[in-house]
């Protein structure tokens, strides 16, 4: 097979797992113009259309379908070959990684990151993209972002998760509030002022919980990020629910304190996810498993 071949076949891989001529163009960051004739000529080779264009997008035919298990194996097989040769050095890259996180992941998780690619690759740019759950697939099918990092639940057919670590929420209030004092029964959590981050992907586990028990609370505050949260907490009477390690973290300067919620509460998996690209694996494995070890402590 010559290499005039093998892109043909990555065009109809590309065009086969994001559904679009467009969006294989800009995985394979080839013009759309390209994707187009490379299908044309595929047309042509193997006698079928192939796909059918629809408002759902690209829909693959019969033979287009039995064609995709034996190509996507074959290209698999030769990429991996080819990039088991390429060595990603990340000392010398100056390449710029694209991750997706929440306000809250940036909060949290940037400055272990931050620190931990300045110490293996001070040439690396690392651009962060907020995180929005009804994207995130396309921007992983297509490779506009290398990763995503956070309490999300992605259901996508071709992409990889790991988990990073368990969690669980916490009660973050005031060191001065007026009565919760050491301990916060749950009379006190149904009955304080809560602020409430909307839309936030954990969120609707307190909520559950609370439902399962048949009680609710009183939402006095609600914001759509956590920035500057810490300081509204500081000096009020509200209450804000967050995962545990975070909340552990706003609470080191002593303005204010966590305490265990008094109900029980599902933990949850704070995954990465991403999609190979087997014309960049070496790099975007090394982006990774960096975030991984990053991370591993926390």
């Amino acid at each position: 097979m010559n290499t005039t071949d093998l892109n043909l076949i990555r065009a109809f891989v590309a065009i086969y797992e994001t559904g679009s001529v467009s969006a294989a163009a800009k995985r394979l960051n080839l013009t759309q113009p390209s994707v187009s004739h490379a299908l044309s000529r595929l047309r042509d080779l193997l006698h079928d259309q192939l796909f059918t264009r629809t408002r759902e997008g690209m829909i693959p035919t019969f033979n287009a379908s039995q064609l995709f298990l034996a190509f996507k194996a074959a290209l698999d097989s030769i990429e991996s070959a080819i990039s088991a040769t390429r060595r990603f050095d990340p000392s010398q890259s100056n390449r710029c990684f694209r991750l997706a996180l929440s306000d809250l992941g940036e909060l949290y998780f940037l400055p272990m990151l931050v620190r931990e690619f300045q110490k293996q690759a001070p040439s690396v740019a690392l651009e962060i993209v907020q995180l929005d759950s009804e994207k995130i697939s396309d921007w992983l099918n297509t490779g506009s972002v290398d990763a995503a990092l956070g309490n999300i639940q992605l259901v996508a057919a071709h992409a990889r998760k790991t988990s990073v670590f368990t969690e669980t929420y916490s009660c973050l209030l005031s060191s001065t509030h007026s009565s919760i004092k050491d301990h916060l029964s749950l009379d006190e959590y149904v009955a304080a002022s809560h602020v409430v981050v909307a839309p936030f992907s954990g969120h609707h586990l307190v909520e559950d919980a609370m439902t399962e028990m048949g009680l609710t609370r009183k939402v006095a505050l609600k914001v759509p990020h956590f920035t500057n949260l810490v300081e509204v907490i500081a000096s009020s009477d509200l209450l804000l629910t967050l995962p545990a390690r975070v909340a552990s973290a706003f609470a080191v300067e002593g303005r204010t304190r966590t305490l265990p919620l008094p109900f029980p509460i599902p933990t949850f998996d704070v995954n990465l996810y991403w999609q190979p690209h087997n014309e960049d694996s070496a790099a975007q494995q090394w982006f990774c498993d960096t975030i991984c070890s990053a991370l591993s402590g926390v």
